[in-house]
């Protein structure tokens, strides 16, 4: 049996727009369990297709067309449309099925390059693949990245029970800004990598909470944001961001500081899942087990 197990991502950290971002140890978990005359998936969301319609079948195909149907098995701690790259770990699992399935033989880089065009950005499928934290840009169609290790970095996660979907939350940023604008932000996040490359953790707190590419914008539909940072201005915390596209907010602190922060979370937002993540080191992992 082979089993795919991809962790959840959080993304647009700060400044690092379709950049900058994290794998944390969440997990969709697929296993293949044997062949089949037809796609099924089993799995326990509703509204959500067991057959070739799924999402993961759809990927899978989008790979290769002559991976032959299968029984799937697919379990997921990663909330969907949360802000928590739950399409981007069901694409890299579909990756990952494709190439075994076919024996493609992809490279890494290949899965890349494949798993971000069919995302549209880089920023949660290439630490799903690498694990740690990722920075990455694609020029002329090709992705380039560069991993940045965290060390006692902890992430609180404060996760709405309403979904907000990408579109709905893409729909509200501008499709320009003035160039100063952009200047002074592309700035901060070159600072902001360099800083979290050298450890320099606490100083990047005004530069996380300096985003002006599309926090400004999405606050309207996530006013926890704000709150949060408001509750924590005087806390210990590396900053507070707005995980992917929405609606998860996210606070970064030291390990020791996690239950703390969590605390004054969940005592302020007692009706939402509070969690504390860390960072999954290890990025996509594929697993053959022998069934007796």
């Amino acid at each position: 049996m082979l089993v795919v197990k991809v962790p959840a991502t959080s993304a647009n950290m700060g400044p690092g727009f379709d950049s900058l971002g994290v794998a944390l140890n969440l997990y969709l978990t697929v296993e293949v369990i044997e062949p089949s005359d037809t796609w099924y998936i089993e799995h326990e969301y509703e509204h959500m297709p067991h057959d070739h319609r799924n999402f993961l079948v759809h990927m899978i195909k989008k790979v290769s067309e002559k991976i032959p149907p299968h029984h799937l098995r697919m379990t997921s701690d990663i909330p969907l449309t949360r802000g928590l790259g739950s399409s981007s770990s069901a694409i890299v699992a579909a990756i990952e099925i494709a190439d075994q399935l076919g024996n493609l033989q992809l490279s890494r880089d290949t899965k890349i390059q494949l798993a971000t065009k069919f995302e549209g950005h880089p920023d949660n499928v290439v630490p799903a693949i690498l694990g740690n934290m990722v920075s990455s840009t694609v020029i002329n169609r090709r992705v380039y990245w560069s991993k940045i290790y965290l060390k006692q970095m902890a992430f609180v996660a404060l996760i709405p029970n309403k979904p907000l979907s990408t579109r709905k939350s893409r729909n509200v940023l501008p499709h320009e800004i003035p160039l100063s604008k952009a200047a002074e932000v592309s700035a901060t996040s070159n600072v902001l990598v360099a800083h979290l490359s050298r450890g320099y953790y606490k100083r990047i707190k005004k530069l996380i909470e300096n985003d002006q590419f599309h926090e400004p914008y999405r606050a309207e539909l996530v006013p926890e944001l704000l709150r949060v940072r408001e509750l924590l201005k005087h806390e210990k915390t590396y900053g507070t961001y707005l995980s992917g596209a929405g609606p998860t907010v996210m606070t970064i602190t030291h390990k020791h500081d996690a239950n703390a922060i969590y605390n004054l979370i969940k005592d302020a937002f007692f009706d939402y899942r509070v969690c504390i993540l860390d960072v999954d080191t290890q990025g996509v992992v594929v697993e053959k087990t022998s069934v007796n």
